[in-house]
Parts: C-alpha cells; structure tokens; sequence
C-alpha cells in the first residue's frame, strides 16, 4: 500500500505545481451535500482496508477507502459498533467520505458525533507530504487537535489516508417506544427525559408521534418501559434505519430540504412556505430539525439564527451557491488561515464549503 501512498502524493505534489484543483471523492454518496467543485476527480476507493481492530482494546483503524458496510460488519461480528450511527446514503459509502462530512445518525445526541471518536489520521497535506496526527488511544494529543479537525472538513484540508476510531460494544437490548403528542409536549418531554436515567439512544418525532429509543441491559430497559409507558414499535430497526439513510416518507416528499441545528429546548421554528406547507421531523431531542420548505433561504436563515441556531440546505433540486450558514467575519478568517496552512496552493475540494475556502 506504500506505493499507493506514493502515487497519491506524486500527483498531489504535481496539481500542486501546476494549480490544479482536485475534487477528491470515493463512492460519491454524499457528493450532494456542499457545494459543487470543479477539478480532477481523484478516486481514493482503491485504497481500501481495515488496517488493525482490537476488539478488546476498543479501537480500529482502517484505509479512507473502505466501505462502511464491511467496518460494520467486523464490528458487528464482535458485538461492536460505530457508535455515532453514520449514515451511508448509498451501497459504496466509505470511511473517508463519512469523516470528511461528519455527519452523525440518532445516536449522536446520547452518544456523541463523528469527531468525538476519531483517535487519529494519517493524510496527504497540499504540499503532498504524508502526515500523521493522534494515535489510537483517547489522550493521545497535547495541544490543538487536528485529527478531529478532519471531521466535517469535506475534503478541504487533505487527502485522508487511514482513521483510527474509538468503538463500543453493541447494547445488550433495545426497545423503541411511541407516544402520541403535540410537537410543544413532545419537545418538553425530550428535554426533561434527557435530564433522567433512561437509557435514550435515539429520538424522532414526525406528525404527531413521538419515537424513543432504549439501549442498554434488558433490566434497565424494562423498568424504564414500565416508567414511560407508551407502545412498542414491532419493526424498530427498519424505523431507525429509514432516519438515518433519509429513507423515511418525509425526506422522500422533500424537495428542499434543511438541516437546522438548533438548542434542543428551542420553541417551535414558524417558517412560511412558498409553494407548500412547511414540514418537520425532529431528532435529538430537539437539537436537529428537519425541515421541507421552499421559503427563500435568507427567510429560513433568519428563523434559525432567531432561536440561537443556524441551517444548512442539505439538499436540494436546484442548484444553490450557498448551502452553509454564512460564517462571521472572524470565523471566515479563520477558516481561511487553516485552509492556507494545510493546503497553501488551494488544491482540495476547493468551494466545496464556501466559494473563499
């Protein structure tokens, strides 16, 4: 595999040279999310692999290329997991692709994001050198943490080559329950439950219901149904399953879709529609709201930034020159001073975040 480190570097080294934006990419299934890049594709999928796993010490490292669907099988062949729930969004989804877009599935709020669990990366930096930073354990840095930089950088910064993550082991049971509510006491009762010991691994509240997800020992797991009450969803992992990958009837109805980050106590966003009535489904106990809508973005901006949040189009069936909340001037600055710092020529997905980056 060192030489295909090599040829990497050589043609990093080379676009370099000659100014040369490249798009890097691997199965493409997020290539959707961000702003479209104009450059030479360049393929990482071939390098692929696990690397290392040690069940017992709870790390695993592999290649950008790997497809998420064989980590979690080897994960799942121990009883372990990734445990902020990644979406795919597609067959071939990669380890990379899912690091450089930090996204994170309905655990994230009960168990943390992408970058939380990232140890360390080796990468390929504008200049073509083959860099490490972190290592595979969790106090492995001293200083600023540019491992974690990587999660959500959409490319911008490098050419990822291996991450090693922290994992954890599978609960024991999980029981999804549903409850029947308006949005106002639904978003009151996620609060207050995130305040209790009830072993929450995901929440989803869509038209009306209330989804809560238990994960933990089958004794918790009953004494915390026989506090809640509410029904028992049959088919739970096909339900969950259908959130994470936005396969769910609501996501396939959107035309506009939003993705608003918002405190989770937050009151319900008002947003008028242009063409048709404006539809949510909430997750994370209230901090993640998706939203379809065809109100103009600066009016959806303005909603969330009002309640203490901001929004980002995640998709859409037109294309759209600004898909992230406008950074502030001091933040753009130093966006900006990394970017420089990693890749000086300007080589890596430039764009893809905002057209100065």
């Amino acid at each position: 595999m060192q030489d295909s480190i090599e040829q990497l570097s050589n043609i990093v080294r080379e676009a370099g040279r000659e100014r040369r934006p490249l798009c890097i990419q691997g199965s493409g299934s997020k290539s959707f999310y961000g702003r479209v890049v104009q450059g030479a594709t360049l393929d990482v999928t071939p390098y692929r692999g696990i690397v290392s796993y040690e069940p017992t010490e709870l790390v695993l490292t592999a290649r950008a290329g790997t497809p998420l669907a064989e980590i979690e099988a080897a994960l799942a062949s121990k009883r372990q997991m990734l445990p902020f729930e990644p979406p795919h969004f597609g067959a071939g989804a990669t380890l990379g692709g899912c690091i450089a877009a930090g996204l994170s599935g309905p655990r994230r709020a009960y168990a943390g994001a992408v970058r939380d669990y990232v140890l360390g990366v080796r990468m390929i930096d504008g200049k073509g050198d083959d860099l490490r930073f972190g290592g595979q354990v969790m106090k492995n840095v001293a200083g600023y943490d540019v491992s974690r930089l990587m999660a959500g950088s959409l490319g911008t910064l490098g050419l990822l080559l291996e991450v090693s993550l922290k994992i954890l082991p599978l609960p024991a049971e999980e029981l999804t329950l549903r409850f029947e509510m308006a949005e106002r006491e639904a978003l009151e009762t996620m609060n207050r439950w995130a305040a209790q010991p009830l072993s929450l691994s995901a929440t989803c509240y869509h038209v009306g219901v209330l989804s809560v997800r238990l994960s933990g020992a089958s004794a918790a797991i009953k004494s915390v149904r026989q506090k809640l009450g509410g029904e028992v969803l049959q088919d739970a992992e096909r339900f969950w399953h259908s959130v994470r990958e936005q396969q769910h009837e609501f996501f396939e109805s959107a035309k506009n879709l939003w993705r608003l980050s918002l405190p989770s106590c937050a009151a319900t966003i008002n947003v008028p529609a242009i063409k048709v009535s404006s539809q949510q489904l909430i997750e994370w106990g209230g901090a993640l709201r998706w939203l379809a809508s065809d109100a103009l973005p600066a009016t959806i901006r303005e909603a969330a930034a009002a309640l203490g949040g901001h929004a980002t189009l995640f998709r859409s069936t037109e294309p759209n020159d600004e898909p992230f909340h406008p950074l502030t001037p001091p933040l753009l600055v130093l966006h900006q001073r990394l970017k420089k710092t990693f890749d000086p020529h300007g080589i890596f997905n430039p764009g893809r975040m905002y057209k100065d980056l």
